[in-house]
């Protein structure tokens, strides 16, 4: 599980349900959900 920052916990936390997702800039993107309070979070360069 991918280490990503979450802005409602303000810590980093491990992602869940992560997706590998392409920005429309065509860059790597991960997209997922925080494990501890369920927001979406998402880091470029995944």
């Amino acid at each position: 599980m991918p280490e990503v920052y979450c802005v409602k916990c303000k810590a980093k936390r491990e992602a869940v349900d992560t997706k590998k997702v392409t920005m429309k800039n065509g860059k790597p993107a991960l997209s997922g959900v925080c494990q501890k309070c369920g927001t979406k979070v998402f880091k470029i360069g995944g």
